[in-house]
């Protein structure tokens, strides 16, 4: 790996609005640009919109959803990268030559190059399908990336197969924080009140992002996947009123013993910066305690206990 400049985005994005979801991916890239930034990550479909899929037909994800690499969002993405020389990831949904649809995140690189990655445990409808592989590819500044969208980060397996397949950076763009949860110890709602009035009272709905609800909770898993893996992670995040839920933004960037380099508090529309130093991957704690494994210890991993289920069931049913 070599020493590289990275920029993690936080931003409200319009339901059902591309033009204007890509035009505020177009402002910040351009500001990243100032900065001298070379890969940019922005939130789990942020260009399309999320939380209000749940609600549409088949027919309007259909008519919501874009073919990967040609479509015109991801030719938007390249011709951004190639303007300003910098790798850029964005959410969206995808449309399969099969007709399938899936919670998908494209790279777009300035040479041209695109890597897209299916989210493993998509449960946004009941017509987006999950991914089956894991996606992990060089940029062409000879960085080792891989991607997990949201879900997929909080089962460790992934984190772990994806360094196992060389990641150095590992981009996890989500859509979370104030959201509803069955578990009573973690995340839960957030008054959309508290957001209209973030520019009359600032600190009320602050209190709120660094709280359980939001900061909290990402900081009781979320460094442990950078630290136990040795790998840079690019958290970004949506922020502000999604539907009916407020998601907590938290943009952040870590190093891989889990040490946050920077992150944002504000509840705004935001970008942070952090410069990666490559000396620190190979003394990291996770890079050599993987040279600890014992593959063949591991071989109940993958049996069935018997009591998988779909993600969609695991987070909507009792």
């Amino acid at each position: 790996m070599k020493n590289m400049r990275v920029a993690s985005v936080q931003f409200q994005h319009m339901p059902s609005d591309k033009p204007a979801n890509l035009k505020k991916i177009q402002a910040f890239v351009a500001q990243a640009a100032t900065r001298q930034v070379e890969l940019i990550a922005f939130p789990e479909m942020c260009i399309t919109g999320y939380w209000h899929v749940r609600n549409l037909s088949k027919a309007e994800i259909q008519a919501l959803a874009e073919p990967v690499p040609e479509g015109a969002s991801t030719q938007f993405l390249l011709s951004l990268a190639a303007e300003h020389q910098m790798t850029i990831g964005a959410g969206l949904i995808e449309l399969a030559e099969d007709g399938a649809m899936y919670n998908s995140y494209v790279v777009a690189s300035p040479d041209g190059r695109t890597a897209c990655h299916r989210k493993l445990h998509a449960f946004e409808h009941e017509h987006i399908k999950p991914g089956n592989r894991f996606t992990v590819f060089d940029l062409p500044q000879g960085v080792r990336v891989g991607v997990l969208i949201c879900y997929d980060n909080n089962l460790i397996e992934n984190a772990r197969i994806t360094s196992l397949m060389g990641a150095e950076i590992l981009l996890a763009p989500h859509q979370t924080g104030g959201c509803r949860s069955r578990s009573p110890r973690a995340m839960g709602t957030i008054d959309p009140t508290l957001w209209h009035h973030r520019r009359e009272d600032p600190e009320a709905i602050e209190a709120e992002f660094r709280g359980p609800k939001g900061r909290g909770w990402l900081m009781r898993w979320l460094p442990a996947r950078a630290h136990d893996n040795g790998m840079f992670l690019i958290f970004s995040n949506g922020v502000g009123l999604d539907d009916d839920e407020v998601r907590t933004g938290n943009a952040m960037i870590l190093d891989p013993y889990g040490e946050i380099l920077a992150e944002t508090g504000q509840a705004d529309d935001d970008m942070v910066i952090a410069d990666l130093e490559a000396d620190v991957l190979p003394t990291s704690s996770g890079r050599r305690w993987l040279q600890a494994r014992r593959p063949e210890l591991y071989e109940r991993l993958t049996i069935p206990t018997g009591k998988e289920r779909g993600t969609r069931s695991v987070r909507f049913d009792g």
